[in-house]
């Protein structure tokens, strides 16, 4: 006789149509990271200079936030499932057009019509995960699907520009289109759905997702600040380890966040895992101070903390409101709050240096506790 399996205790990979949203996520976040540092690279041979080089990629996440920001209104009026294959085919399909001219202009419109593609893909995957499987289980899609973008990013960051001088640009450039579009066909294994109601009991008040929002905005901005400078903070041997363990830390603390937060409930992992990657960031303070071989470690419970916050902020923002409202609120947190790290670090750190910056940084993310402890009705 088989016993029943609850919603609490069965994961959520036994879900036919998640397993196909997994393998599309990863589809086209590999073409996403296969050419995030490639496009520049692109641009400066064909005589761009650097600030022009790096404006492909600003142009790519501007249209990608806009794209975000008409997000719930799209997904009131149009099936979800449909805008993810969309989103998904858009990252690769305009991709070989880059092959056809490193001109500016060129590399301006493509980039811009895949962040179209990457707005709606980012959106709906995040709105997918809560609406494929039961509440109870959330969490862990969350994490499950957290993993689906961080592999590819870990993977194929450095493999883009290690590709782009074995094999050339032009192919680079097929290979990285071709992916996304073949994966945009797992869509016949999804089943269809709309973005669910907000749970029964709880009041729709958007207001109620910023101290979430706040707080996933600040750790963004952390990780994608140090994430640009830490290589000019530290010694140079020892930024590209720090780098990869805390990429690889994100992953686990997601990972593990997503297990605890659905047995233990989500408010009681963010305020820990804010105070993990606060402390983590001090450390990195330390290390551009005096002592590099602590940016391991503090690499690593950044890391950790920062993948706890994401996955936590996104389960407490589906909690308050529906599934549309909550994944464009996050992927707005996230990507924005990339942007500004990178812009915010550079400022403060012409004005203070780099511990000094460090610092600030993990002091603000430790005062976010009061936030992650704060309860709103």
């Amino acid at each position: 006789m088989r016993t029943p399996v609850s919603p609490e205790s069965a994961t959520p990979l036994r879900q036919r149509s998640f397993r196909y949203l997994l393998i599309a996520t990863i589809g086209g976040f590999s073409g996403y990271a296969l050419l995030l540092p490639v496009v520049p690279l692109w641009a400066v041979a064909g005589g761009a200079g650097e600030i022009a080089a790096g404006a492909t990629n600003a142009v790519f996440m501007l249209v990608t936030v806009l794209t975000q920001l008409a997000m719930p209104w799209l997904l009131k009026r149009t099936d979800c499932r449909g805008l993810f294959a969309l989103g998904t085919a858009m990252i690769g399909a305009p991709t070989p057009l880059f092959a056809l001219s490193s001109d500016m202009w060129m590399l301006f419109a493509v980039s811009a019509l895949r962040g179209v593609g990457f707005g709606l893909l980012t959106v709906t995957g995040s709105a997918l995960t809560a609406e494929l499987v039961p509440v109870a289980q959330r969490g862990r899609a969350a994490a499950y699907y957290g993993l689906a973008i961080g592999l590819p990013n870990v993977a194929l960051l450095p493999a883009g520009v290690w590709l782009s001088g074995r094999i050339g640009f032009g192919p680079l450039f097929w290979a990285a289109g071709v992916v996304p579009i073949v994966s945009a066909l797992t869509i016949v294994g999804i089943e269809r759905v709309r973005t669910r109601a907000r749970e029964r009991g709880v009041p729709a008040r958007p207001a109620t997702l910023l101290p979430s929002w706040t707080i996933m905005v600040f750790n963004t901005a952390a990780a994608g600040g140090l994430t640009a400078f830490l290589p000019l903070a530290v010694d140079p041997a020892v930024a590209p380890a720090a780098l990869l363990i805390f990429a690889a830390a994100t992953m686990f603390g997601r990972w593990l966040a997503g297990h605890l937060g659905d047995r233990f409930g989500q408010r009681g992992v963010l305020a820990p895992s804010v105070l993990l990657g606060g402390m983590g960031v001090v450390l990195l303070a330390l290390a551009a101070w005096t002592a590099d071989p602590v940016a391991l470690a503090g690499a690593a419970l950044f890391g950790a903390g920062f993948g706890a916050v994401q996955n936590t902020t996104l389960i407490l923002m589906l909690e308050r409101v529906d599934s549309a409202t909550a994944s464009t609120a996050w992927n707005i947190a996230y990507d924005g709050g990339h942007g500004l790290g990178a812009i915010g670090f550079g400022i403060l750190i012409a004005a203070s240096g780099y511990p000094a910056t460090f610092a600030i940084t993990g002091v603000l993310l430790l005062a976010c506790r009061a936030l992650a402890v704060r309860r709103l009705t």
